[in-house]
């Protein structure tokens, strides 16, 4: 021990010998690389770590969000067969990548609840979402499409989703059912619906619409190819754990 402080003090002498012999302007001009070095690490290291790793599970009660929640932190739907009334919240890495070898980055996931008195917390995690995956119900589509498609118009047009571009994946679950409609025919149907409610809406006078953009092409139809952000529509069963198009929209939007 008494030999490596010995050499240490031999090493600091002749750093401080160099120095001397040095020009000042040198010394000023390493300095100050050192310095911005420094400061240009810390600004890649803030900016490294902002970049949101949050995926929002959003949707009507009963379209099967908690299940989803369930399956993609434990593989398994235990606790996720009854409408929740409280959010989820937690960060984990994906089970299915819990076998991956090296390092897999957690993610955030929020279920936040249907039900509408707790649509605030939604404003409260959309300004953070790398993602938001709205659940709907293939099976009972039919009589809650209205309401799910208002939702999904809420969201769709909230000014931080759409300055953010944050990307939305519609998940149509409960497709193992045999009386389940397909993805191709919830997609259209969810656009009738929100090109209906954008006609209503776009006649508001917009003194009385606040944190909301307008959807889609003036005088046409529309589509969710419309949207500045990027919108895709696939379709699973959480109960069965058939989730791998949400783990693979994850991962798209949140690097492992």
């Amino acid at each position: 021990m008494d030999e490596w402080i010995r050499r240490a003090e031999v090493w600091v002498r002749q750093a401080e010998s160099w120095i001397r012999r040095q020009p000042p302007e040198q010394i000023y001009i390493a300095a100050a690389v050192v310095a911005l070095t420094v400061l240009l690490l810390i600004i890649a290291s803030c900016f490294k770590s902002s970049k949101p790793n949050t995926i929002v599970l959003s949707g009507l009660s009963g379209s099967g969000k908690t299940t989803l929640f369930y399956q993609l932190r434990d593989g398994s739907s235990h606790q996720g067969t009854v409408t929740s009334m409280e959010e989820n919240d937690d960060t984990f890495v994906l089970h299915s990548e819990q076998e991956r070898k090296g390092k897999v980055k957690p993610v955030h996931v929020v279920d936040v609840p249907g039900h509408a008195r707790l649509k605030p917390k939604l404003d409260e995690v959309l300004p953070k979402a790398a993602g938001v995956v709205f659940v709907v119900d293939a099976q009972d589509f039919l009589s809650s499409m209205q309401a799910a498609a208002e939702y999904l118009y809420d969201i769709l047009t909230k000014a931080t989703v759409v300055k953010k571009k944050v990307p939305v994946l519609i998940f149509c679950n409960k497709t193992d059912k045999v009386t389940a409609h397909s993805k191709e025919f919830i997609k259209k149907q969810l656009e009738k619906e929100i090109n209906k409610l954008r006609e209503s809406r776009n006649a508001i006078s917009s003194a009385d619409i606040t944190d909301e953009v307008q959807l889609g092409v003036p005088g046409e139809a529309f589509n969710f190819s419309q949207c500045q952000n990027k919108v895709v529509v696939a379709e699973g069963a959480g109960t069965t754990g058939n989730v791998s198009a949400v783990e693979q929209f994850i991962r798209e939007h949140v690097k492992a």
